[in-house]
């Protein structure tokens, strides 16, 4: 009997000994992160928030669990944006529209025709502007990792094509509750109803909103083609997601967990840029199978459009502090190699 105490002595030892590691890691405490978004499952950012539940799982060695709750079900943007910031919820990711009523400096990504493609977006939102704006977040409460894509938003509606500027003259189009949509498109001509996105289906459906705008994976996921006929490649305006932690929970995770947790948010990123490209691709041919007439807007047309927005811009580039909208305007014009 002795000889086998020993013996488990020994093997107890050895384990302890290969394990020492993981023994450490046993003791780092378990976190758990409710992370709400407002899309369905399947949009791209549906699927990127599973992905970063699983590259998180990978980076912490189990340590830090994310459960994704898709869809709203923690609730509308604003909700789970004031619930992050009263560490009630541990993370969101949302567009970067209802966060500008928090930090004005969001703003910034609501000016029209600001960006001309991906690419000049990309430059802006992972470069020094891109930070000087997250650096803004922890004063209100929250951490802002980075920056994911929402993508260019289009117009869509249920009356005629929109080729031209005068084409949205008279169109009730619902705009998010923000002041710089709702002012650009009524400069644009249109009737700009402010509305939540959670209303917008049931008011298409029954016609008291004749038109939207929205980039193409959100208007597929809810499946606007079911109540509007015509889809106008716009452009007109890139909206990116913000990746937010609750300050109150950033503050009690160790360095690492933190490095961790912005690395994650790098790795989900180029995942879920990846996707939403691709995927808005395909989607534009699956909404034309779908019913939609899919028209493309000139170039000509959108320097019209340019330049009857221009008081907008310069209105609020005074909210937004024109320090900001300059450095924007620099970095673009690097990228495009002026």
């Amino acid at each position: 009997m002795m000889h086998t105490h020993k013996f488990l002595v020994v093997l107890a030892t050895a384990a302890l000994a290969c394990h020492g590691t993981q023994a450490v890691a046993q003791n780092a405490k378990k976190r758990n992160i409710r992370l709400g978004h407002g899309i369905a499952a399947e949009h791209p950012l549906g699927q990127a928030s599973v992905k970063f539940a699983e590259i998180m799982n990978r980076l912490s060695g189990g340590k830090i669990k994310v459960k994704v709750y898709p869809a709203t079900q923690l609730g509308s943007e604003t909700q789970m944006i004031a619930a992050v910031r009263g560490g009630v919820q541990e993370m969101t990711i949302v567009a970067s529209a209802p966060v500008a009523t928090i930090i004005k400096e969001y703003l910034l990504f609501d000016l029209p025709l600001l960006f001309q493609n991906e690419k000049e977006a990309d430059a802006v939102l992972d470069g020094k502007l891109g930070q000087r704006l997250l650096d803004l977040a922890p004063g209100k409460g929250m951490v802002g990792l980075c920056y994911w894509e929402n993508g260019f938003r289009q117009v869509t509606n249920s009356k005629h094509p929109v080729v031209k500027m005068e084409d949205l003259s008279g169109l009730k189009l619902r705009v998010m509750q923000n002041p710089v949509y709702i002012d650009s498109f009524k400069a644009l001509g249109a009737n700009a109803i402010p509305m939540p996105f959670t209303e917008l289906y049931s008011a298409m459906e029954t016609k008291a909103i004749d038109a939207e705008e929205n980039p193409i994976p959100i208007i597929h996921a809810s499946k606007f083609y079911e109540v509007q006929k015509y889809l106008s490649l716009t452009n007109h305006a890139y909206a990116p997601y913000l990746v937010l932690v609750s300050k109150i929970f950033w503050d009690k995770l160790t360095p690492e967990e933190q490095a961790q947790l912005r690395t994650g948010c790098y790795e989900g990123r180029a995942f879920q840029r990846h996707l939403n490209r691709k995927m808005t691709a395909e989607l534009v041919e699956e909404l034309k199978k779908s019913g939609m007439t899919v028209t493309p807007v000139s170039e000509a047309e959108t320097a019209k459009m340019r330049e009857r927005l221009k008081p907008v811009i310069e209105r609020y580039t005074q909210d937004i502090g024109p320090s900001i909208v300059e450095q924007a305007q620099r970095e673009i014009a690097e990228v495009r190699g002026h």
